[in-house]
């Protein structure tokens, strides 16, 4: 089991080596008006805010006291910003190295005569592409077996058809003019193409 002098010597060292969590890290700050909370920029608005307050109250002790807070989360703050910028020019110029590394190593390789393809054997890939427009081209004119499959996207589309609804049965009154009533003798044409009378 671990002690706690080691767990908490083990927290505040993991606060020092991240210092990015500083910034936004909420802190209680017990002040004389009593605790204020925020984080580091929060705080330092809050004593400054009290420090003008208090000054304009003619209470110049609390407001040197209100001050003197505030500068303590100011160089706070000052601190862990000069660590992430140092953070970030040392990873700059470490990808600026790596890069560079990087270049030379391509550089190298393109200068280096290659020694396992003999110089008169063409490489993969390099070299003139042919023009297939100029090359020969397959029939494909006939409808026979193209030895594409046919797939239901390519079928032409059928119209659905429509179900019929029953005929009505027809009216007595309809049924019976419709038998009673002649139909019209086709009209009789004579060759000389005048229609007989």
């Amino acid at each position: 089991m671990r002690s706690s002098k080691s767990r908490s010597r083990n927290k505040s060292n993991r606060n020092r080596n991240n210092p990015g969590n500083i910034i936004n890290r909420v802190y209680d700050s017990s002040g004389p008006e009593g605790k204020v909370r925020g984080t580091p920029q929060q705080i330092i608005d809050k004593y400054n805010q009290l420090t003008r307050d208090a000054f304009l109250s003619n209470d110049r002790v609390a407001g040197e006291n209100f001050q003197q807070h505030a500068e303590h989360y100011t160089r706070l703050l000052g601190e862990a910003q000069r660590e992430i910028d140092n953070r970030r020019q040392q990873a700059d110029q470490q990808n600026r190295e790596r890069q560079q590394r990087e270049k030379d190593a391509r550089a190298d390789r393109a200068d280096a005569p290659q020694a396992n393809t003999p110089s008169d054997q063409p490489v993969p890939g390099e070299g003139d592409q042919p023009d297939l427009g100029q090359s020969p081209q397959p029939d494909i004119s006939d409808a026979g077996d193209n030895g594409l499959v046919e797939t239901p996207e390519s079928k032409p589309r059928r119209q659905p058809s429509r179900a019929r609804k029953p005929r009505k049965p027809a009216r007595k009154d309809e049924a019976q003019s419709s038998e009673v009533a002649p139909t019209p003798a086709p009209e009789v044409t004579d060759p000389s193409g005048e229609a007989a009378e």
